[in-house]
Order: C-alpha cells, then structure tokens, then sequence
C-alpha cells in the first residue's frame, strides 16, 4: 500500500495511511534518502511498524548539503515559505541560500516578515528586506502572535513548508495556524513509541483538504553543495537576463574582460551585496 511521510526522525519515518491512521516505518537499507512529504510504498510488517520499500515520483525535493552529508527538508511542496523576524536579527545570506536552493527547484517563495508588533526594531527589518522585494519576492508582514491568519490566505490550496532560523517564531505560527499541532507531535511521539521523538525533523499538518503545512526545524546554515556553479548563476533571478553575454563561456564573472554580470553591477542593474554573496555562495 502506499502512503504519505508526515515526519522523520533519523532513520524512522511515520506514515500517514490512506483509510487513515499513522503507522511508524524503516527504509530498506543503510542509507536512507526518505523526506517529509514523499509518497512512499509501504508494507506492514507488523500491526505497528512498517517498511518503505519505495519512493513515488516527487514533484520536488528542498535539501541542503555541504561536503559531507545531504539533509533532506521536504519532498512534494510547491511553495517554500521562509520566516524572517523583527526581533532577533536575521541573515541575508541564510535568506538568499533557501531562495536560490528553493528557485532550483521551481519551487515558489514567499517570505514571512514576523513579529511586526515590535515597532522600534520593524522599520531596519523592512529595510534589510527591500532588496528581495526589489527582485520580486512575495513578502508578508503579521504578527504570529495576534495576526498569523493572515498567511492562511497565502497557503490555501498548496503544500507549503516553513524554514527559517531558530528564533523567529515558527512554532508560534505553527501552532496559531493549526491549533491541534501540539496533540498531532504527541500522536507522532506516541507512533515513535519514544518520547525522545517529539522533536521530528520535520512534520506535515493538514490545514485542510487542499492544503498542508510542513514545520522543518530552525536552520543555522543552508549549505547549497550540490548546486553547480550555472545553477547557482541562474538561480540569482537578477542574473538571468545577463548570463550567456559575456565574452567567455566559462567566464567567472571575477577579473575577465566584457564580464555581462560586472558590467551590470557597475551600471546599478545588480546589487552589490548580491554579486558578493553570489561569489562567496559560488566559491
């Protein structure tokens, strides 16, 4: 039978099951590349506890990697929504990172500006943010707190997931949104039989029958090793009207002569901050 991945927690997976129900799970072997939303194929190897002995095809995979190891975030989302706040401050580069790793995978953005009630410090997070708004990026500005349903809107009839780093109050939206969360990661914890559990990897919420919300934990960096040096390029929204204009085709776009993203830098068409961020993303 198959199967929806509705959390993760190293190498067990819970599975949420078609008639209903929730049903803890293994990979087959050592390695497993299982990601919170995949549809999975399953088989019951006991009244509680299963096997996943497949992946179904993904509509997308959101991950990030470095040298070492790939961390999967969520399979099957079509809306990636990054959760920034007034308080504390935020990176632009961790911010740039989940847009590039979101647009190689065609997967929309949307960024949530938090904790808006906190007048002093709102004006330096709007204008730490203009820059993504120059390029087009979708921003919402509400405070979980009082006004988290004004996202709801935003999520009607997608699967989206939630990232962002620890401290911008992603589990006070969470659980604004979907009042039942709490008693779902207890299911969850009880499913997992552990109570160590209860901190998942990530986690599926039905909003409701259209859309669902994926909750990944707080990311302190968001490394982008399997991205090539040209997806990297095109994933820089603002390079693209650019790219394959430079006098050489494995131009680096550093100190070559007739370099198109230099020349758009200087002319005012490219951020400054972007292209430095772009050559210490791209190496």
């Amino acid at each position: 039978m198959d199967g929806r991945v509705v959390a993760a927690h190293g190498r067990q997976y819970v599975v949420e099951l078609p008639e209903g129900g929730l049903l803890p799970c293994f990979p087959r072997g050592k390695r497993s590349e299982v990601a919170c939303g995949d549809r999975v194929d399953i088989r019951r190897t006991s009244d509680d506890q299963g096997v996943i002995e497949a992946i179904l095809p993904r509509t997308s995979l959101l991950y990030r990697s470095n040298e070492v190891r790939q961390k999967h975030i969520a399979a099957n989302v079509d809306q990636i929504v990054i959760v920034v706040a007034s308080e504390p401050a935020f990176s632009d580069e961790l911010v740039t990172r989940a847009l590039l790793a979101a647009e190689s995978e065609e997967i929309e953005p949307l960024i949530v500006l938090n904790k808006c009630d906190l007048a002093d410090k709102l004006p330096a997070a709007r204008d730490q943010l203009t820059v993504f708004a120059g390029l087009g990026y979708r921003i919402v500005e509400l405070s979980a707190r009082d006004h988290a349903e004004d996202l709801r809107p935003h999520l009607q009839g997608r699967t989206s997931v939630l990232v962002g780093q620890s401290g911008m109050g992603k589990s006070t939206l969470v659980n604004a949104l979907v009042p039942e969360a709490q008693a779902k990661t207890r299911e969850i914890s009880q499913a997992l039989d552990s109570g160590k559990h209860t901190t998942t990897h990530a986690t599926l919420y039905h909003l409701d029958a259209e859309s669902h919300l994926i909750d990944s934990p707080g990311l302190q960096e968001f490394g982008l090793g399997h991205l090539d040096r040209q997806e990297i390029e095109h994933a820089f929204r603002e390079f693209r009207p650019f790219l394959g204009q430079c006098r050489f085709r494995d131009c680096r776009h550093d100190r070559e002569p007739d370099c198109a993203l230099v020349a758009a830098v200087a002319a005012g068409r490219i951020d400054t901050r972007r292209f430095v961020l772009y050559h210490r993303i791209a190496g």
